[in-house]
């Protein structure tokens, strides 16, 4: 796998604000875990696609302005982290681990602060 591709390619999706470009990396039974999820579920880990874009939708739709830069990339085995700072240039990183068919089965956000 092209991780630097990869990361642009996630940040593109995330700056458009395409959810179904977004989520056409993760399976279908994927775990994401964060911290802000909190706010908005009551819980901090999301499990599936469908409970993934309902949750991404409700975000996107509080925060209009959302955008990400990728700051850096970090290569592991079957697994990358994403650094990046946000909108409000607060620095995040997003760590995917991906299954044998190339797709995210598990991601965790990490946001400083």
């Amino acid at each position: 796998m092209d991780y630097a591709a990869f990361a642009d390619e996630w940040e593109a999706a995330w700056n458009a604000h395409d959810l179904d470009r977004i989520l056409a990396h993760y399976s279908a039974d994927v775990v994401f875990r964060s911290q802000k999820a909190m706010r908005l579920t009551g819980r901090g880990e999301i499990h599936g696609r469908d409970a993934l874009r309902a949750y991404w939708a409700a975000a996107l739709d509080q925060q209009p302005d959302l955008s990400f830069i990728v700051v850096d990339v970090l290569r592991g085995h079957g697994m990358l982290v994403i650094l990046y700072r946000n909108q409000s240039d607060v620095l995040a990183a997003e760590t995917l681990r991906f299954g044998t068919d190339g797709l995210i089965v598990e991601a965790s956000a990490c946001h400083k602060g």
